[in-house]
C-alpha cells in the first residue's frame, strides 16, 4: 500500500496550491479518502473527505468555500485544491483512507508541507 502526496510548498497569503495523492496497492475505488493536516503544536485535524464514488464530501468549517476535494478513480488519485490560503493553513498535509465518518481507516501518506507566508 502506498499513498504518495505531492504539491506542497511555500505560497503567499491569498495564493493557491493543489495537493495530489497517488494511491497504489489497494482497491482505491472502494475507499473513501481524506486529507488531514497537522500544524506545529496542534493536533491533527480532518480537512476534507470524499466518498469512494466521488459523492458526498466533508469540509472542515475553516476551509469551506476555499478548498475543494476531488478524486479520479481511474487514475487512483485524490486532490485538494486550496484557494485563498491563509497563514493558519500552514501545516503538514496528509492523505489517508477514511471511513464515511471521515475518521482515518488505516492507510496514510507521507505528508507534504504547506507554508503560507509573505
Amino acid at each position: 500500500v502506498q499513498l504518495q502526496a505531492s504539491g506542497g510548498g511555500l505560497v503567499q497569503p491569498g495564493g493557491s496550491l493543489r495537493l495530489s495523492c497517488a494511491a497504489s496497492g489497494f482497491p482505491f475505488d472502494y475507499y473513501a479518502m481524506g486529507w488531514f493536516r497537522q500544524a506545529p503544536g496542534k493536533e491533527r485535524e480532518a480537512v476534507s473527505c470524499i466518498s469512494s464514488t466521488d459523492g458526498p464530501t466533508y469540509y472542515a468549517d475553516s476551509v469551506k468555500g476555499r478548498f475543494t476535494i476531488s478524486r479520479d478513480n481511474a487514475e487512483a488519485t485524490v486532490s485538494l485544491q486550496m484557494n485563498s490560503l491563509k497563514a493558519e493553513d500552514t501545516a503538514v498535509y496528509y492523505c489517508a483512507t477514511v471511513y464515511t465518518s471521515c475518521q482515518p481507516s488505516g492507510y496514510w501518506g507521507q505528508g507534504t508541507q504547506v507554508t503560507v507566508s509573505s
